[in-house]
């Protein structure tokens, strides 16, 4: 009969007077039975658009017949594009359950259910410009893409002990539909009869799980404490889709304008797959504190899938103290990652900026074991592999403690997109094909090798007074390498280059190089409080030319966040506080001239 609730409540705003929050999660626990539980849980989120963008200082009415401009050009709002979070409505739902069935096995499971709408913009189609149709969009358009995202997941199963062993069997299900909509736009080779809102299809997946885990100890002789032991077996089978959208969504009308939706073309017909693959994959996994100082892990595990053969991975891990307040610890493992189905399959047409100044293409993405990816260098994708080492040291004191770990990861045949391929061979390729309206082409290769060194060191420090409360400081530090050592080239096409540069300078320079973090968290009685500091180091914005002359150094940015809590009355605390609080915004570069939008 004893039940629990809980209802936070969460609203903000920005700084510019825009993308208000609003969120509201509740949670309620219930009895089951003589001895179980049910927990529910409801959240809802409303968030309105943000927008930074500046003012777009292009013409954007076609001079008049004598050569001047319109008179609409002094009238036109400029503020056109729309750069920032999307708008966004949500709503999720949680149920959590256990029931004890006797005295050594237990029942459980869980349930979720989400629902997401969203709306994006594309970028600003001018009144001249030849993708739009002046008798529906006078003054231009900006294309809006919606998503309407439909998530559900359930898992049920029983753990209890049996001769020694802690066991546990589980199924579960889960799919997600995300379908894409597009408003405001139109269809340019429809002419004035083209509708100006689109159904654009749906990417659909889904997996069912199986699970059987065993776990024990044995107390052993040989070690100062027990083997810990575990083991057990997976089955998986995935499913892939992809739905075609209306018609208007991806015809072609007149074969000298645009076809699609535009922002986004539907896919149509020949895109639509229906694929699913299964694998089974059994573990094992053996822990003990072979001395009083020393901890040994070791664990390996066996998989099968249908469509990409067998591989085994493995993990050696080792603990040491040298003292009760310092320790050594270190780890080498493998790993092997499988092609998603949507990196396998996936097939679609959409618009891309590319070039400087940006200019508009329409880029095919097609499966890389397709005709056209063959033509163009492709070929069936291959799993990732990768080895992990890993060091450090744990240092702790009283109130103090001290991390520093080392890593090095080194991937073989990563799976990334291609280059976005044009010129008269990859649409003669195209056409062939029987592709129309796309003047490139790009899908996901393997072949690109990457090593990556990096350290992290995080310390912590825990302080209590009388009188001003308990303070509790964190000071973290990451700092990491990453180096393409081989990347692909198109051996079909002389000259064609699958992965450029610009590409390989984004896994080199794309991310900040290190990374500060620095907080203090305090609390007296009821009320508490957070302050943090983030820095970001120094990136790179790569530019398009082969011998980096166009790239452009980003100076590293500190964000500050800060919150302030009180428990008002017994079961209700407010807090207040503000995200990025001294407005810190990223460099202006070429393609981003006014990141603040002021």
């Amino acid at each position: 009969g004893q039940y629990a609730t809980d209802i936070p409540l969460t609203t903000g705003e920005r700084s510019a007077s825009d993308g208000d929050t609003l969120n509201v999660s509740g949670w309620v626990g219930l009895p089951l039975g003589r001895d179980g539980f049910l927990t529910l849980s409801a959240e809802y989120l409303d968030r309105e658009p943000t927008n930074r963008a500046g003012p777009d200082s292009r013409q954007q009415y076609p001079s008049l017949p004598g050569g001047g401009l319109d008179p609409r050009e002094l009238s036109f709002d400029r503020i056109n594009h729309r750069f920032g979070l999307a708008e966004a409505e949500a709503f999720s739902f949680f149920a959590n359950a256990g029931l004890p069935i006797n005295a050594t096995t237990e029942l459980y499971g869980w349930a979720g259910y989400q629902t997401r709408e969203g709306e994006a913009a594309g970028f600003y189609r001018r009144a001249q410009d030849s993708r739009n149709t002046p008798a529906i969009y006078p003054d231009g358009f900006l294309p809006l893409i919606t998503t309407d995202i439909e998530d559900f997941s359930a898992v049920g199963g029983a753990r209890g002990e049996w001769a020694g062993w802690d066991w546990d069997a589980s199924l579960g299900y889960g799919r997600n539909e995300l379908g894409y909509g597009v408003e405001n736009s139109l269809n340019t080779s429809l002419g004035a009869s083209s509708p100006t809102s689109f159904d654009a299809g749906a990417l659909i997946y889904d997996q069912i799980t199986a699970n059987l885990d065993f776990v024990r100890s044995y107390d052993l002789d040989a070690f100062a404490g027990p083997l810990s032991v575990a083991f057990g077996a997976e089955y998986r089978l995935e499913g892939y889709e992809i739905q075609a959208g209306e018609e208007a969504s991806y015809i072609t009308g007149d074969p000298t304008k645009a076809g699609g939706s535009q922002v986004f073309p539907g896919f149509q017909p020949s895109n639509e797959i229906d694929e699913d693959r299964d694998s089974i994959g059994v573990y094992l996994d053996l822990e003990a504190d072979v001395t009083d100082r020393l901890l040994l892990t070791g664990a390996v595990r066996a998989e099968s899938y249908s469509d990409f053969g067998e591989t085994v991975t493995g993990r050696v891990s080792a603990r040491y103290e040298l003292t009760p307040s310092l320790a050594l610890r270190g780890a080498i493992s493998n790993g092997f990652r499988a092609p998603s189905l949507q990196q396998a399959y996936f097939t679609s047409t959409s618009t891309v900026f590319t070039g400087t100044p940006p200019t508009p293409v329409e880029v095919g993405t097609f499966p890389a074991d397709s005709p056209v990816a063959a033509a163009l260098g492709g070929e069936p994708l291959d799993a990732e592999e990768s080895v992990n080492y890993s060091g450090g040291v744990v240092f702790t004191q009283g109130a103090f403690s001290l991390t520093v770990d080392a890593y090095a990861i080194d991937i073989d045949n990563r799976i990334v997109l291609s280059e976005n391929l044009s010129g008269a061979t990859v649409e003669n390729l195209l056409q062939a094909a029987g592709i129309n309206g796309v003047t490139s082409a790009r899908f996901f290769i393997n072949g690109v090798e990457t090593e990556t060194r990096g350290i992290d060191i995080v310390a912590t420090y825990g302080v209590g007074t009388e009188r001003y409360g308990d303070f509790d400081f964190t000071l973290g530090y990451n700092r990491n390498d990453t180096e393409v050592t081989q990347a692909p080239s198109s051996e079909v096409l002389p000259g064609v280059t699958l992965f450029a540069r610009r590409e390989i300078a984004r896994f080199e320079e794309g991310q900040p190089d290190d990374k500060l973090i620095a907080s203090m968290t305090w609390s007296r009685g009821a009320f508490g409080g957070v302050l943090r500091a983030t820095r970001f180091g120094e990136t790179v914005d790569p530019g398009s030319a082969a011998d980096g002359s166009g790239d452009e150094v980003l100076d590293p940015k500190t964000i500050v966040d800060a919150e302030f809590s009180a428990n008002v009355v017994e079961g209700l605390t407010v807090s207040f506080g503000a995200n990025n609080l001294l407005d810190e915004y990223p460099d202006a570069t070429s393609l981003n001239p006014n990141p603040a939008g002021t």
